[in-house]
């Protein structure tokens, strides 16, 4: 499920190589766990369209951060005090 993937992807983004892993092998596991498929070649295929899917959403993510950063004022820190 793409969308899924994708979400993993926005919701983890800070933590981005923890969550491309996480796509790349937890993605096959269910897959196998949930008897979509059998371990076989094929799941190599299945990590790396995981893998690309949460990349999506780890840039998604990157982008807003960076883009929150650079509207913030210099000045301001975060504990408003």
């Amino acid at each position: 499920m793409i969308p899924t993937l994708i979400l993993l992807g926005l919701v983890f983004g800070r933590w981005w190589r923890s969550s491309l892993m996480a796509a790349a092998v937890g993605w096959p596991v269910v897959l196998v766990a949930t008897d979509v498929m059998s371990i076989e070649v094929g799941l190599l295929g299945a990590s790396a369209l995981a893998t690309m899917n949460a990349a999506v959403g780890v840039v998604v993510h990157q982008m807003i951060l960076r883009m929150t950063r650079q509207l913030r004022p210099a000045g301001s820190s975060r504990s408003g005090a």
